[in-house]
């Protein structure tokens, strides 16, 4: 539900300004408006350093809790702490990394002295270098006697020259050298000694991060209480304190209990022109998880109607008709169990993100058992869980439809599968279970577009006049078209209503469905109208997006299918192999397509009717609390 959020003006006495902040935060239901245009201040040094020392403990291994006694300085200490050690590890890792490369370097060229090397230089009055060459061009040359083969490590071929002064020579590269192997070895066990008492001490404070938790509340919750105070004024001489706050319409009689016994008055006030009120949203429950999912696209406008709740069912019903698969909604079910026990204590977001799991799960499963799919095997007609199907019901209603019939569907068939005619039911629906099937999961799916997209019309039905037209065209559209396709809908073979019947009233409503849209509009916005008939196409292609509900269920049982296939060819131990990898790249994808095109339909195509979006999410003063 959004609530109405009301603009008012807070006067009160100086010395009361302390005492109506800290009540505030307390209570956490008032945004004091921003209105001097300042930026945001940065959160302070110290509650960033808290920050990334949590950061830095969180990639530790877990550790019990630490159970000292709290004390906020001594939390700034332990974080400074972290930070360094983090700090010098990751130094350490660098040098490391460059020691490595370095010993690989020189390594060929063994221990050696570079004091001992320059007295030799000096006495010797010769120049000692060294070179190293590609070895197949090594293969090739021939060297004079001062140049000396040390080694060859990889493609490269090493060589130390010794000359009366420098010399180059064709296609070798000189080498300068430090730090010879035995210091670089040397250095190197030093950095992995003392890496490894700066890791031991790190993992020892893992158990800190309750602790810095519960100081970064304390830091954050001054800085939230400082910012809000920056928009104070004080006329009269500091005498008095002023400042404009929003409040939801349901907070204001506990605004009046807050401020008994202060000197301090409140009053509505007008909005600005052009200016955005905040938009408080206000559910429980179920509403939550909805609110979690809309705020992932758009945050609603404080004039339009709260779509947490329908958002959460819609999406619900397309990701389960997405995955299409009991098998796989067990799957889902059994791993929503296991995160809920393993996560007991979870709150907050993280604890409704695990109800959204289930539900979704559990939407999974009775889809595919409505719907007989299980990991992609076929069942056989005999089979109990296909008495339970809500399609093969649907299948059955439509074969005895057309036996009863006597219609060009029922002479196709016969001659497909050369059967005498008066050859009953059990024969056709073998013939044709699979492509029934699969008609009425398409009709379906467009069902729901037409349903679906009619509700978002007829929420905003105040707003835009027109919208009963095209519900109207909808409707009509969905009974008239299967004539013109020569296709049997639900309610035909359900005898809801004849095909000559829904032939009639469709055409109607589709002819006059866009007329009253037309009119309407016309009353409504004048002559800009004219342009709603242009919305014709716009209604009809969003209706026919609903189509990939059908599409990637199918795409998705093909698949689960066609690894089933493979499995049977490759035998027991690779075909289980098979299947098994097959089902978790299946069940991959079918996820990425159930979240991404359940959320798509609700977000692009029911939006478009009924939802303005573009507002800004109400944030009071509050103060934050430890989990």
């Amino acid at each position: 539900m959004i609530v109405d959020v009301k603009k008012y003006l807070f006067i009160g006495a100086e010395k009361e300004l302390e005492h109506f902040f800290q009540r505030a935060q307390e209570q956490g239901f008032i945004e004091f408006r921003a209105v001097s245009g300042k930026k945001a201040v940065q959160l302070p040094d110290s509650a960033q350093h808290l920050i990334a020392a949590m950061k830095i403990l969180r990639k530790q291994p877990v550790k019990d809790p630490y159970e000292g006694p709290y004390d906020h300085a001594h939390a700034t200490l332990v974080a400074h702490r972290i930070i360094e050690l983090y700090t010098e590890i990751s130094a350490l890792h660098e040098e490391k990394r460059l020691l490595d490369a370095e010993i690989a370097r020189v390594g060929v060229f063994g221990d050696f002295s570079l004091e001992v090397l320059d007295a030799l230089e000096r006495e010797g009055k010769r120049k000692v270098q060294f070179f190293c060459m590609k070895t197949a061009k090594s293969h090739k040359t021939n060297f004079s006697d001062e140049v000396i083969y040390i080694g060859t490590e990889y493609d490269l071929d090493y060589f130390i020259a010794i000359n009366e002064e420098p010399t180059q020579y064709p296609d070798m590269i000189e080498m300068r050298i430090d730090r010879p192997l035995g210091e670089l070895q040397k250095r190197l066990a030093f950095v992995l000694s003392r890496t490894h008492d700066l890791e031991v001490e790190l993992k020892s404070d893992a158990g800190y991060i309750a602790y810095l938790h519960e100081a970064l509340i304390e830091e954050l919750n001054a800085h939230n209480l400082a910012f809000a105070k920056r928009e104070v004024s004080f006329p009269l001489d500091n005498a008095l304190f002023a400042i404009e706050a929003w409040i939801p319409e349901t907070r204001i009689s506990s605004v009046y209990a807050m401020m008994d016994g202060m000197m301090i008055h409140c009053e509505q006030i007008s909005l600005d022109p052009g200016e955005t009120v905040p938009t408080f949203l206000e559910n429980n429950a179920l509403g939550q998880i909805g609110e979690d999912i809309i705020n992932i696209y758009d945050t609603p406008a404080h004039t339009d109607k709260d779509p947490s709740l329908w958002v959460l069912c819609s999406f619900t019903l397309f990701f389960s008709m997405i995955i299409g698969d009991a098998g796989y909604g067990f799957l889902f079910l059994a791993f929503a169990f296991y995160l809920n026990r393993k996560f007991p204590t979870l709150k907050g977001q993280g604890k409704r993100f695990l109800k959204l799991l289930t539900i979704l799960s559990a939407a999974c499963l009775i889809w595919g058992v409505l719907t007989a799919s299980y990991f992609g095997v076929a069942l056989s007609e005999k089979n109990p869980l296909r008495k339970i199907s809500l399609t093969n019901y649907l299948v059955e209603k439509k074969v005895e439809y057309h036996l009863e019939m006597k219609d060009d569907v029922y002479d196709e068939y016969l001659k497909n599968t050369q059967e005498a005619p008066g050859t009953g039911k059990e024969s056709i629906a073998s013939a044709v279970v699979q492509q029934f099937n699969s008609n009425i999961l398409l009709e379906f799916s467009l069902l729901v577009g037409i349903i679906h997209v009619s509700l978002g019309l007829l929420r905003y039905f105040s707003r835009n006049w027109s919208s009963i037209g095209w519900v109207m065209f909808l409707v009509g559209g969905y009974l008239y078209f299967p004539y013109l396709l020569n296709a049997t809908t639900l309610l035909n073979f359900l005898h809801i209503v004849s095909k000559p019947l829904a032939t009639q009233i469709g055409l109607q409503l589709v002819y006059c469905g866009a007329g009253t849209a037309l009119v309407l509009a016309l009353i409504q916005r004048k002559w800009l109208g004219l342009i709603e008939i242009m919305n014709i196409v716009q209604v009809f292609g969003d209706v026919l997006s609903y189509l990939r509900l059908y599409a990637l269920a199918l795409a998705g049982a093909m698949m689960a299918e066609t690894f089933n296939g493979l499995g049977e060819m490759l035998g027991l131990f690779v075909g289980i192999v098979c299947m098994m990898v097959g089902h978790v790249v299946n069940l991959s994808l079918s996820l990425m397509g159930g979240v991404i095109h359940g959320l798509r339909l609700n977000f692009l195509e029911w939006y478009h009717y009924c939802f303005e979006g573009g507002g800004r999410l109400f944030k009071p003063l509050k103060r934050l609390k430890s989990k």
